[in-house]
This record gives structure tokens, C-alpha cells and sequence, in this order.
């Protein structure tokens, strides 16, 4: 329909101007001494016309003619960047497919659009370690410390392959680096974490998982591992002394102080330095917030003395626990042992068939086995103990 009205425009204007020409009768003279040139109005139109088009047409050329070698420059130029375009999205492919030679191929490609030459570095790097190709891999690291723009970038990669390979000491570095950077999101937090593992840095380890657990970045177990194993080192660092363990004892947060097997080893880390109070205390409070069959096992093994007040309060402790937990096996027998070894006979031998009857476990079958038997020595009941010595003897051999 365009053309059909296009077609009909041209024709009507067509018509127009030689329905105006054939009636147009004016004359243009003109004169150039001696000569005199006459000419039709329509006729000098026309020429004027002829040579302003000729005239364009001239310029126009001249102007393209000027401008082919940019255009040839900016042509070549185009080519280049999507060739390396192309070659950088060929190397992040090649790379998360696991082509890790072919990756790197790409990434030099794409490294000769100085645009490109950055990122390529960095992609380069990472397929070379992951080919264990070190020489090469520090090669292409280091071609990007002169773009300050990827310094970042640069020291997160840097961070990520070191602590790959286990090069603690060279990862702790890149942290400080990227900290005196500002760099402190969580990826840098996750990696530093891991650097710090390592390096067996705890308190560091401890601070980071608190900032992470503050933002949600981990899970929850693996946090709780990283406490313990945290807790456990340095509880376990044999330099400290009894003062020394008491001052990191009350630098634990409050949360960590009721959880199970952070206060296990803190118990006996103190009980290994004297400070059995100490130990059965915290103990206790760890078994009054959260019951729990490791805190229990680890107040038994800190018995206070025979004939002690220690003694005689955690009788009462185990038997107002007994009160409210009658059928657990593991409190029967700890509160059994405690009375065996304040020599209450009667006491001890009902608390010790109790947890018998009771248990579950070969472990707390084997130990009340073992604490009847050392009862009925105690009574010079030959008979008896021996008969609890080869039940023990069993469950030893069945465990």
C-alpha cells in the first residue's frame, strides 16, 4: 500500500511539473561581454539543480574518501573485541565444564583486548591451578597487580587458590592485604576462616565464626564444629596454668559455656589442672540447662573424695536429678558409683542393679557390672563380684 501511494505522489508531481514547465515562458540572459547566452527559466532550473547535485555528489565523496581509514580502524577494532569477547565467553565456558586446558587457551585468546586482558588473567589462573600448573598460574596472576581496578579481585582469587593448596602462612597475608583493602564481605570472611583452620589460628577462628553466624553465612552444625574444635585446642594448650585457664574459661561466651562438649572439655581441662570445684560446677550448670549423657559421664569421672562435702552434695545433686529422670540408666549408675565411694553399701548396690536393669547401652551395662563387682569386693562377696567381673568381661568382648 506504501508503494502504491508512493507511485501515485511521484506521478502527481511528475504531472505537475511539466503541466508547469510547458506553461512557464520565462527567459534567464545571460551576459558576458561580448557574448550573451539565452536561456528557458525551465532549462536554468535544471542546471542549477544538475550542478548542485553534481557538486554533492563530489563532496560527498571526498568526505568518505577522508573518513575510510578511521572507519577501516574502527572496523578492525570491532573485529578484535568480539573476537575477544567471544574467546572470554569460550574460556568461562571451557572452565565450568571442567576443560581446564582448553579454558586457558581461551583465556590468552581473549587476553589480547587489554579490556579483556584482566579477567582473562584471572580465568587463566584458575584453570591452571586447577591442572596444577603453579609456575603458570602465578605467571597469569601476576599479569594483573597493574590494574589497580582488580586488586580485589586479584587477592580473592589469590586467596581462594593458597588455601586450596594449604599455604596457610601466604593465605594469612592476602587476608591482611585484603583487609587493609576494605574487602570484608562474607566470601572474604569464608576464606579467612579456612586460612585461619589451618593455620590452627583459634581465637581468630572464633571471632569469624561469630561475625559469619551474625549474618547467617554458615550452618548451624558446621559452626558448632568449628566451636568445638576451636574450644578443644586451645582448652587442650598444655602452657596454660589454672589462672590462665580460668581467664579464657570466662572469655567464652555464655552460650558456648552450656553447651555440651565445650564444657565437657573445659571440666577437664580444669579437673588435669586441681580445680575440681571448678570442674563440677560448671558441670552442673551445663547439666542444669541442657541434660545431656556426656555432661553426666564427665561428673561421674570428677567423683570428689571420700568422706568430702564435694562428695556428699553430688549425691544430693544426683538424687534430686533421680527424682525427676527415675528410669535414666547413666544417672542411676553415676549416683551408684558416688555412693560406692562414700561407702554408703545399701544405696550403692540399689542405684547400681537399677541403672543394670535400666540400661541400653554396652558401655553403661559394662560399667555397672564393673562397679557391683568392685561393690562385692568391698563386701567380701567373692561370689558375687566374680559373677559381675565375667558379665563385664562379656559386654567388653561384645562391644
Amino acid at each position: 500500500m506504501k508503494i502504491l501511494l508512493w507511485l501515485l505522489t511521484l506521478f502527481a508531481s511528475a504531472i505537475g511539473l511539466a503541466v508547469l514547465a510547458r506553461f512557464n515562458p520565462g527567459n534567464v540572459v545571460l551576459f558576458y561581454p561580448p557574448y550573451r547566452i539565452d536561456l528557458s527559466l525551465n532549462f536554468f532550473i535544471f542546471a542549477v539543480l544538475a550542478v548542485f547535485l553534481v557538486i554533492y555528489v563530489v563532496i560527498r565523496a571526498i568526505r568518505l574518501t577522508q573518513k575510510l581509514p578511521g572507519r577501516v580502524i574502527a572496523y578492525r577494532r570491532a573485529k578484535r573485541e568480539n573476537e575477544s569477547n567471544k574467546a572470554l565467553r569460550d574460556a568461562l565456558k571451557a572452565y565450568f565444564e571442567g576443560r581446564f586446558g582448553q579454558a586457558e587457551k581461551s583465556a590468552t585468546r581473549a587476553s589480547d583486548l587489554p579490556d579483556n586482558a584482566g579477567i582473562a588473567a584471572l580465568i587463566g589462573a584458575r584453570a591452571a591451578h586447577r591442572m596444577r600448573q603453579g609456575e603458570r598460574r602465578d605467571i597469569w596472576l601476576a599479569s594483573t597487580e597493574v590494574d589497580p581496578a582488580l586488586k580485589a579481585a586479584r587477592l580473592m582469587t589469590a586467596l581462594e587458590l593458597q588455601v586450596d593448596e594449604h599455604h596457610f602462612k601466604q593465605a594469612l597475608e592476602t587476608v591482611e592485604e585484603l583487609n587493609a583493602n576494605g574487602t570484608r564481605h562474607i566470601q572474604a570472611l569464608q576464606w579467612a576462616l579456612k586460612a585461619n583452620q589451618q593455620a590452627k589460628n583459634w581465637p581468630e577462628v572464633l571471632r569469624l565464626v561469630q561475625t559469619l553466624d551474625k549474618r547467617n553465612a554458615l550452618h548451624p552444625a558446621l559452626s558448632n564444629r568449628l566451636r568445638e574444635m576451636s574450644y578443644d585446642a586451645l582448652l587442650s594448650d598444655p602452657s596454660h596454668d589454672a589462672e590462665s585457664i580460668r581467664l579464657l574459661w570466662n572469655a567464652v561466651p555464655s552460650a558456648d559455656k552450656l553447651k555440651p562438649y565445650i564444657a565437657v572439655r573445659a571440666a577437664q581441662a580444669f579437673s588435669s589442672r586441681g580445680l575440681h570445684d571448678e570442674a563440677r560446677s560448671l558441670l552442673e550448670r551445663g547439666l542444669a540447662a541442657d541434660w545431656d549423657v556426656r555432661l553426666l559421664r564427665a561428673y561421674r569421672e570428677s567423683t570428689a573424695e571420700a568422706g568430702s562435702p564435694a562428695l556428699l552434695s553430688q549425691i544430693e545433686h544426683c538424687e534430686s536429678w533421680l527424682s525427676r529422670n527415675p528410669t535414666d540408666a547413666e544417672l542411676a549408675l553415676t549416683l551408684g558409683m558416688f555412693c560406692l565411694r562414700q561407702k554408703l553399701w545399701g544405696k550403692a548396690q540399689r542405684h547400681l542393679e537399677q541403672a543394670l536393669s535400666d540400661a541400653i547401652e554396652p558401655r553403661t551395662v559394662r560399667e555397672s557390672h564393673l562397679a557391683l563387682a568392685q561393690l562385692h569386693e568391698a563386701l567380701d562377696q567373692p561370689d558375687q563380684a566374680s559373677a559381675h567381673y565375667k558379665q563385664c568381661a562379656l559386654a567388653t568382648a561384645i562391644r
